[in-house]
């Protein structure tokens, strides 16, 4: 059996080869799946889909058309499935609950440590052999508070880190995790961490409840010099809010390796075209703004993590067996 594997990056090629051999063939495509490349899995039983995959109604009609029957995502978020519909066709869908919570915490803190330090403008002005120091003063994060936002494995390796800065740690989850506390977390309401809190750093799901988590309001009641980074799943933030806040000469620095319309353009070359999305071209102009492609987790301990789960999704699927990573099982067979 071959599997079909959309979105696959250069690096990422020779690792899902590697890792299919002596179970099935694969095909890796370069191009995202989406309602245009839909038709491409006419055929293939088993297809694989990345992050940035677009798999709402129309394109999981077309692979269940197609003789699709089992999406294996390679990814930890499926907020880009619509998963009644997969249940409805009688598509199994699983991911990958977990991999390497380092890469994703590791990119954070130095997101945070860019825009503090400066870093990017720093780069740019040497390239020039410009070597003022105006304008990239940071601060010592060493005594201040971070505010961490969602604890969970990866929320956790970012507060070791936060703890080995000298921080003082906030917390906010719905439960607690033990190892934060025992490094001195105190968990409290949201409305405090954002007040209180100088870099703030989100590590929570994209769901309907948190949907634009850092809205408007949420934005306005930080400090004037906070710092606010985001790995996780860019509609946790209210972009256009953000924009506003930015324009009025808000925040230290703000650090986004997510974003909330990326889709059609993360992980693409969009150098020769105009980008239409109006709020990343005005989000990139500010000089106290990082922005990178969704690429926290892309280190090859990560990646390596994602491909031999995925397979062996795959292969509990052809077995029938069910793991923490089906989100949607096979249907009974009668």
């Amino acid at each position: 059996m071959e599997i079909l594997a959309f979105g696959v990056q250069s690096d990422e090629k020779p690792l899902m080869e590697k890792a299919f051999a002596g179970h099935h063939d694969v095909r890796c495509l370069d191009v995202f799946l989406n309602e245009d490349t839909a038709p491409i899995a006419a055929g293939y039983e088993i297809i694989s889909s990345s992050v940035n995959a677009t798999l709402d109604n129309r394109v999981l009609q077309t692979l269940a058309a197609g003789g699709t029957q089992m999406i294996a995502q390679r990814s930890t978020g499926f907020n880009n499935i619509d998963l009644r519909v997969a249940e409805r066709l009688g598509l199994t869908v699983a991911r990958v609950s977990s991999y390497s919570p380092y890469s994703v915490a590791e990119f954070a803190w130095t997101l945070a440590m860019a825009v503090n330090r400066r870093i990017v403008r720093a780069s740019n002005r040497t390239r020039d052999f410009d070597f003022r120091l105006d304008g990239l003063m940071g601060r010592d994060l060493r005594g201040r508070t971070v505010g961490v936002l969602g604890t969970g494995k990866i929320g956790e390796a970012f507060t070791r880190i936060a703890h080995g800065f000298g921080m003082n740690l906030l917390g906010w989850d719905a439960v607690e995790n033990p190892a934060c506390v025992a490094l001195g977390m105190t968990y409290v309401e949201k409305d405090r961490l954002l007040a209180e809190a100088d870099l703030i750093s989100l590590h929570v799901p994209l769901l309907p409840s948190t949907q634009h988590l850092i809205g408007a309001d949420a934005l306005r009641s930080m400090k004037d010099d906070a710092i606010l980074v985001n790995s996780s799943r860019g509609g946790l933030i209210d972009t256009e809010a953000l924009v506003v806040e930015l324009r009025a000469g808000r925040f230290t620095g703000v650090g986004l390796d997510v974003y909330e319309a990326e889709a059609g353009l993360f992980f693409l070359d969009k150098s020769l075209e105009v980008v239409a999305d109006d709020t990343l071209a005005r989000l990139v102009t500010f000089p106290n703004v990082v922005v990178t492609s969704h690429q926290a987790y892309y280190t090859a301990d990560a990646v390596t993590q994602i491909i031999d789960t995925t397979v062996q999704n795959v292969l509990d699927y052809r077995a029938g067996r069910r793991s923490e990573n089906v989100l949607v099982p096979a249907p009974a067979v009668s």
